[in-house]
C-alpha cells in the first residue's frame, strides 16, 4: 500500500518536532540558549497544523 504524501509530511514533521523538543530539553539542562531551536519548534508546530487542517478539510466525510 502506498502512502498519501501528506500522511508521510505529517508523520516527518511529528517526529522531527519530537527530536527538537529533546534538543530543547537538553541545551535547557546545559543552561545554553535554546532561543533558536525554540523558534524552529515553534514554525514546525505551525507547519504541522496547516497541514493536518489541510488534510482534514481535503478529505470528505
Amino acid at each position: 500500500m502506498e502512502e498519501d504524501p501528506d500522511t508521510y509530511r505529517i508523520l516527518r514533521l511529528r517526529a522531527e518536532i519530537l527530536e527538537l523538543g529533546s534538543a530543547i530539553r537538553q541545551l535547557q539542562r546545559e543552561g545554553l540558549d535554546d532561543a533558536a531551536a525554540q523558534l524552529l519548534i515553534g514554525r514546525k508546530r505551525a507547519q504541522l497544523e496547516h497541514l493536518v487542517k489541510a488534510n482534514v478539510a481535503g478529505r470528505p466525510l
